[in-house]
């Protein structure tokens, strides 16, 4: 028998795959990734082709603004991810949310990177 707990990450697990799975056709743009661990945020641009992580932010990193995982530490996050990928050229992105609803944190992280140039 499963505890909560082993439930809870077969369901975020599950989550994580649907969101793939639909993300996978567009395979032209660069996947646009949004964790949220207990502490921090964080974000990285990866090319799925290669396999390899063009660009990340976090807000662990030393000399981040806002410390910390609310809602103004997203949008703070949202503006650096996107500054660091306008700078490699990049402008066309697919957001991967992870299983985590677009509500709150991920929204605001999401509109602080469209405002900043990336299209999604």
């Amino acid at each position: 028998m499963m505890n909560r707990l082993q439930l809870k990450q077969r369901r975020l697990k599950r989550r994580i795959y649907r969101v793939r799975k639909a993300i996978q056709p567009k395979t032209a743009r660069h996947r646009l990734v949004f964790n949220r661990s207990n502490r921090y945020l964080s974000a990285q641009l990866v090319d799925d082709a290669t396999g390899v992580t063009l660009c990340s932010a976090a807000t662990n990193e030393k000399g981040f603004a806002v410390q910390g995982k609310n809602k103004e530490a997203a949008r703070k996050l949202g503006e650096v991810i996107a500054e660091r990928a306008s700078g490699k050229g990049i402008k066309q992105v697919v957001l991967d949310r992870r299983g985590i609803l677009y509500h709150g944190r991920i929204a605001e992280f999401a509109a602080a990177a469209r405002d900043k140039g990336l299209e999604f």
